[in-house]
């Protein structure tokens, strides 16, 4: 059969990205010895030689359907990339991998088990003949608690739930063995006023509105702990924070952002 998509393009231009997006598999997170299972939305691209008319897309679909038979984890996804640019003979691959990650969680008084959802995505580029680029993405809930509301008021305090956005990079596949998902999302959830569960019974709910209480903070307040705590993780080259607290007595959103690069 003719293959159409090996013929001759003579447009002289270089395509940088093309590939297969929206791309939804099973799939299994290895994390610190735990595996999660969940359901992946993948976005798997390549460059094209600008005398390739086409790429071929169902060789990128076979790849992921082989590599992500087997639990995940970052050092998986540069197997990931390294095939595309063997199989597909281009000199670079970048790959997104979104999903949801839970983490168990234990109402602090009831002792009541329950499970957390948190977005995450794993994504890396890799050009070849040099070391990958991998940035693992989160956004993780929480509570705050308003400081000058607290201040002000005779009794009480507006509080809303809040979201951490972050992004992790690293250069090189070398430590991203030792990244485990769930210590990162509970160091980052521990920098709000309190804590989210998803049950509660009313011993809990009583600690939790109180501990956050006790301990109101800005979302300027969040992002700088959220920013020191970061700098703590080993081996990450740089990082993206933005802090969002759904307001509950504006029609807005309280707001902050930071990004570092450390090596």
């Amino acid at each position: 059969m003719t293959d159409v998509q090996n013929q001759i393009d003579t447009r002289g231009i270089k395509i940088q990205k093309t590939g297969v997006n929206s791309v939804h598999l099973p799939i299994e997170i290895s994390d610190g010895g735990k595996i999660n299972p969940a359901t992946a939305k993948i976005r798997f691209v390549v460059s094209l030689d600008e005398k390739i008319r086409g790429t071929h897309m169902s060789r990128l679909v076979e790849i992921l359907t082989e590599k992500l038979s087997e639990p995940l984890t970052p050092v998986g996804v540069e197997k990931i990339l390294s095939d595309a640019l063997e199989k597909l003979e281009t000199d670079f691959s970048e790959i997104s991998i979104a999903f949801k990650f839970f983490v168990k969680k234990i109402a602090p008084v009831s002792g009541r088990e329950s499970f957390s959802d948190v977005d995450c995505e794993f994504s890396g580029e890799l050009f070849k003949g040099a070391r990958m680029k991998f940035t693992l993405s989160l956004a993780i809930p929480f509570t705050s608690l308003c400081p000058c509301s607290r201040e002000i008021s005779k009794f009480g305090a507006h509080n809303q739930r809040s979201i951490c956005r972050v992004k992790l990079h690293f250069d090189g596949a070398d430590k991203l063995g030792e990244i485990e998902i769930e210590k990162i999302v509970r160091l980052v959830e521990s920098q709000g006023s309190g804590k989210i569960y998803p049950v509660l019974k009313r011993e809990d709910e009583k600690f939790v509105t109180e501990s956050a209480y006790q301990n109101p903070k800005f979302v300027e307040d969040i992002l700088r702990d959220v920013v020191i705590a970061l700098r703590k993780i080993e081996n990450i080259s740089g990082f993206e924070v933005e802090c969002e607290n759904f307001e509950s007595i504006h029609n807005h959103n309280a707001f902050a952002a930071h990004s570092e690069t450390l090596r």
